[in-house]
This record gives C-alpha cells, structure tokens and sequence, in this order.
C-alpha cells in the first residue's frame, strides 16, 4: 500500500510546475561486447553497433536502433541490420532498464541479395553498397523507410527488411565532377559538387500524417563550403511519388571541430527535434574535449525552398528573400550528465533520438543514444582491430589498448606501440542510452500518429500494444 501511495506523490510532483527544458532521469551504458538478435559472436558478424538511429513506434509500441555500415568504415562486407529492441519505463519517472535486443531484421535488395557496408567503387554506382543512418516507420503501412550516407539515398523497405522502392534523389545533392558529370561515391576527389563523402542523409524523420519523410545531410554541400559551410540541407521527400518536393536551409552554431547533424525526429508537420554535435569525446580516435552535443527545436514552415539557390560557401548571409529554417535556443544539452561507465566523460557520437510513449503525467519520455562504432577500427590496409579504454583516464583514447580483432592476445597499445596485456581496467565503448522526461508545456505542439494500419497489415506485422506492468510499476514495450 505504501508503494501505491509513492507511485501518486511521484506523479503528482511531476504533473506540478512546468519545467523549462526536458530534464534528465537516467542513462544506459550497453557494454560494447553485446550481441544482436543473430546470436553469432563477433565484430564482423552479431555484434551490437549501437544507436546510428533510433525509433519509437507509437503504433505498435516498438523501438528501434539502427547499425551503420558496420566495423571497418567501409572496408569490410558487412550485412547492414535494424535491431528491435525492448526497454522497461517507469510510467511515474520515466525511468529506463532492461534493455534486450529482441529481432534482427538486415537489409536486401529486392532479389534477395544482402545490402553492403562495403564502401561505393568510385568507378560504378553505389548499387548494394549502403551506410544506413536514418530510420523510421511509414504510420501509414509499416514499412521502413531508411536513409543512406553513400548515395546519399532513401530506401523503402518492407518489415523482413527487403528492398521495396528508391527514392529520388535531387540531382544537386549527388556528388559529381561539375564538368565531366561523373560522380566518385567513394571519396571527395574529382567531384566538384553534391554531398561530402560521409556526410550525406545522416537523419530522417517522417511526418505523423506518413505524407512526408525529411532527410538531413550532415554538413554544407562541396560547392556550399563542405567541412567549412554553415548551411546544411533538409530534403523533403512526398511518400507517396518518392520525389523530393522541396529543400530547405538549416545553419549550424559553428562549422569548427566537424561539426554537423546527426538525427531528426519530427514533432508535428512543420516542427522537428535535430541533433547538432562536433566530433569530440570518447569513441575511437577522437579528442575528448570539448564536447558540444544539443538538441535544438526547428520550424519549416516559414523556410524559404531553396532547392535551386545556391546558399553561401562561407559566412551566413543567404539571397536577398532566403529564410532559413527557424532554431531554437538549446532544448537538450547532451554533455551535462554523464555515466560513470565512460569516467564521466561524453561519448563521441550522439546519433539517436526518439520520443517514446506517454507517461502518467501527461509528458513524454525522449530517448538519446550513441554509436561507439563497434569498438573497432582498422590500419592502412584494411586490418581490424578491437579497441579497448580505460575511462578513468584524462583522455581514455591516449591510453588505449588494440587487439586483433575478436581476440585478446597479442595486443599493443594505440600510442607509441609496445606489448599491452589486457586488463579489467579495460574495457569496448559502451553504447550509451539517455532517458529524458519532456513535460506538457516542452511539447506542447506534438501529434503521434495514432491511425492504424489495415487489419491485413496487422496481422502480417504482429502489432502489442503498450502495457503498464502494475506491479513492478514499469512500462514495458514488447516485442512480438
């Protein structure tokens, strides 16, 4: 009874006074050992790569997180995936725990042929090469639709994860040598315009009416300043032809320290939650300071199209006429709470984002989460390696620990080489799960979508709905 009459007090306290920002609860770390759904060991083939992208499927009561193009940084041939995974929510405190990882659905081309991490030929087309890093669910059908860093592109996919349509990329956004007309899909050199390599739809959101989906490239265009650009491109795609119908002109805080956008996740038609991060905290490779990770609150409805003007290669001024899409003042600052799995420290890569169901007092639960890149990384030619932190350093990285791939002997340390033995003070980067609770008034425009799909589709997917478990006072989303 005295447990009851807790679970009131601690959702009458926060049903109270608004609160300014979304406030943090807790946080995951998923130790970077953790296998995914297939249940085969190993960095190539099972291992958990963490959040690229995450969903929340308000329909069916799922999330999702979406892998990369897998360790190597496209040197290796790995089977791209989505994994769905379930999470216990304290329905009072938003809370999180319990993280399991329930199915594995990896990607085909229509014939049945597994889609690639292998980076592009910078002789051919893209074909299966694929870097997914945008993910959500069509309200509409239940299809996934998926976006690429390679092409860049946006897939269709049905839910055993095979290739059902393209969509049409704008000719401006595809990279190109401006006078011969051909494109190098695998690296900037010859091309003169378009995307920059790596950095091409790293978010996607899809509106709550599924009419349309929104792809953000990471940076400014090669001919819009590249790494130095101040103008990122939010493409607006129609669902239902698969054409982009408009272009729309985001400024980034700064253009220093690789910065750049890493999701995107729609509030209603016009307004979007976006993650901007430089490339600085823990993860392999990078410098631990400073790091600087927000969410910011956008608006696209008074942004001018600029699907055919060219926006500015340094500075901010646009066209006489141009509106850039409207900012907000920070709405999450992902640096200010940290997990003492990572000594404390950010992580390097915040990609994920997603608002999950409704709590009991009206608000909404926000998760954030990280890609640690499989823990992995590779020489000159190719070879693969483990790379193993101890967070209580200053800067983990300087101290770090490599291994061949997959085993824990003969392994040497990243800096200045030399024989290491592999310690328990060493450990994989954990990918990293945040939990924030929004209340009412940090969302007070937000549609889910609630229209079900036909009965037929129901069936084939498997639909749960949301359940409270009383007694332990968790939310647990499930999987069928």
């Amino acid at each position: 009874m005295k447990s009851q009459w807790k679970l009131i007090a601690i959702a009458a306290l926060l049903s109270g006074p608004a609160l300014a920002v979304p406030t943090f609860v807790n946080g995951l770390a998923i130790p970077g050992n953790t296998i995914d759904a297939t249940g085969i060991t190993g960095a190539n083939q099972g291992r958990f790569g963490g959040f690229s992208d995450l969903y929340y499927d308000p329909i069916r009561s799922q999330w999702w997180a979406l892998a990369d193009r897998g360790p190597g940084d496209g040197t290796i041939n790995y089977n791209t995936r989505v994994e769905q995974f379930t999470l216990d929510i304290n329905p009072a405190t938003g809370a999180i725990s319990n993280f399991q990882i329930v199915n594995t659905v990896q990607f085909k081309d229509a014939a049945g042929s597994p889609f690639t991490g292998l980076a592009p030929n910078p002789a051919n087309q893209v074909g299966r090469s694929f870097d997914p890093e945008g993910f959500v669910v069509n309200p509409k059908t239940g299809t996934f639709l998926v976006s690429d860093e390679y092409g860049p592109r946006l897939y269709e996919f049905d839910r055993d994860g095979k290739l059902l349509r393209t969509f049409t990329t704008p000719a401006n956004i595809i990279p190109r040598n401006t006078g011969s007309g051909v494109s190098n899909f695998a690296a900037d050199t010859g091309n003169h315009a378009g995307r920059v390599t790596n950095r091409g739809f790293e978010g996607l959101a899809i509106t709550p009416d599924g009419k349309f989906a929104l792809a953000v490239l990471q940076s400014a265009l090669l001919e819009e300043g590249a790494g130095n650009g101040r103008y990122a491109r939010i493409v607006k795609f129609d669902v239902a032809t698969g054409a982009a119908v408009a272009q729309h002109a985001y400024l980034l805080e700064t253009a220093a320290q690789g910065r750049g956008i890493s999701a995107l996740v729609a509030l209603n038609n016009n307004e979007f939650l976006i993650i901007e991060r430089n490339n600085r905290g823990v993860g392999v490779g990078a410098t631990v300071t400073p790091a600087d990770k927000n969410v910011y609150k956008i608006d696209l409805s008074g942004a001018s199209d600029v699907s055919s003007v060219a926006l500015p290669a340094s500075g901010t001024t646009l066209p006489a006429g141009v509106v850039a899409v409207s900012k907000s003042t920070q709405f999450i600052d992902l640096d200010a709470n940290t997990l003492a799995a990572l000594g404390n420290k950010s992580p390097e890569k915040w990609e994920g984002l997603a608002i999950g169901p409704k709590l009991v007092n009206g608000g909404y639960v926000i998760l954030a989460g990280t890609d640690n890149d499989f823990s992995v990384t590779q020489n000159g030619t190719g070879t693969q390696f483990d790379v193993y932190f101890r967070m209580d350093a200053v800067d983990p990285f300087a101290v770090s620990i490599q291994c061949p791939i997959d085993q824990t002997i003969n392994c040497f340390f990243t800096t200045g080489g030399g024989i290491a033995s592999l310690t328990a003070d060493y450990a994989l980067v954990p990918t990293v799960l945040h939990a924030y609770v929004a209340g009412p008034q940090d969302l007070p425009t937000l549609v889910v979508p609630v229209s079900l799909p036909n009965a037929a589709l129901l069936l084939a997917t498997g639909v749960l709905g949301l359940r409270f478990i009383r007694r332990s006072r968790r939310v647990s989303t499930q999987s069928p």
